[in-house]
């Protein structure tokens, strides 16, 4: 653990299980530091265990299934400072285990299905993001996933995943709505009639009106832009990449959208795109690339969902930087 911190800044990873926020997460504790990062998994919040949730029939999705009012008021506890004792939820025994003492820190994380839930948890939130997986992506993924390495049929992988639409639907979905980031994840345009998901469309929706929150944008903030990047700068084979820009409308909010649709054949020429991208909060000219590159093993470097991951977190930097130098500024007043 690091100094303590005069500011504790709190961010919220909302998703699916299986949507990219371990992923999503690594690179975050890259971009600030191990030691700089708690993340809590909120899935230490249920309230029952497995045996339980089994017996009554209530899925993990179900608010029912979780004790908010203690995940608020510990969260509530850690933003001010204060130390708390957390449940721990033991994902190999399905049991509830005995708490554990956590620190606040520079940045706390919490992350799992209901970081944007519940109001109260939700207004104590600094920044949020959420991980959106399409329907026909997520159920190609975990095709390819369960048959290949768990052994199970096509017709229990679908089972799988239909026992849990409706909760999903119900209590995980809606809460894109909140969330000053989406990053949406979905099958390709380029290529006709396309099944194997490889190749995938990627959009980052980011919220108009946030407080101390600068849309990124491609040439022109407020236009609308279709740019194929292909050519002397880009590599780009079969089926190509294709980039989008424009404003639109969210659940009725205002939103600036950027989009990929295609895979980086050389993850080195990315920087080509990020010098036609402004306001991505970097230190640096290169600065996206080089985060992008350092860690190229990871899921959805070579497409849309590594780019939009990595500039997520270069807008929850800015957020950090702005929210405890504005606190830093009221306590030298004071």
């Amino acid at each position: 653990m690091t100094s303590k911190p005069d500011r504790v800044v709190l961010i919220g990873v909302a998703g699916d299980s299986g949507c990219g926020k371990s992923t999503f997460l690594r690179r975050l504790t890259d971009l600030f530091g191990e030691d700089f990062v708690t993340v809590i998994c909120l899935d230490d919040y249920h309230s029952l265990d497995r045996k339980q949730r089994k017996e009554t029939g209530i899925t993990a999705l179900d608010p029912r299934a979780n004790n908010f009012d203690l995940m608020y008021e510990q969260i509530k506890a850690l933003k001010s400072g204060e130390i708390i004792n957390k449940p721990i939820y033991n994902h190999e025994t399905g049991m509830i285990d005995p708490p554990e003492r956590v620190e606040p820190n520079h940045i706390v994380v919490i992350e799992g299905l209901h970081p944007l839930y519940d109001e109260r948890v939700r207004n104590l939130l600094d920044f949020s993001v959420y991980l959106d997986i399409s329907d026909e992506v997520k159920i190609a993924w975990k095709i390819q996933r369960d048959m290949s390495e768990r052994g199970h049929t096509y017709e229990d992988v679908l089972a799988a995943i239909n026992s849990r639409r409706p909760d999903f639907k119900a209590y995980i979905d809606p809460q894109k709505e909140f969330a000053d980031v989406v990053i949406q994840v979905l099958p390709t345009q380029l290529i006709k009639d396309d099944k194997e998901r490889k190749v995938l469309r990627v959009q980052m929706i980011q919220r108009d009106g946030v407080e101390g929150f600068e849309p990124a944008y491609l040439f022109d903030e407020g236009s609308t832009i279709d740019w194929i990047p292909c050519g002397r700068k880009l590599t780009c084979s079969y089926p190509g990449i294709k980039m989008h820009y424009g404003p639109d409308a969210y659940y009725g909010h205002s939103v600036s959208v950027l989009e990929v649709d295609g895979q980086f054949d050389k993850l080195e020429e990315v920087v080509y795109i990020e010098q036609h991208l402004s306001k991505t909060s970097v230190k640096y000219s290169g600065e996206l690339t080089e985060l992008l590159l350092h860690h190229r093993e990871y899921p959805g470097s070579s497409n849309g969902t590594g780019l939009f991951q990595v500039l997520t977190g270069l807008k929850m930097r800015a957020t950090y930087e702005r929210l405890t130098t504005k606190e830093a500024k009221i306590a030298a007043r004071v």
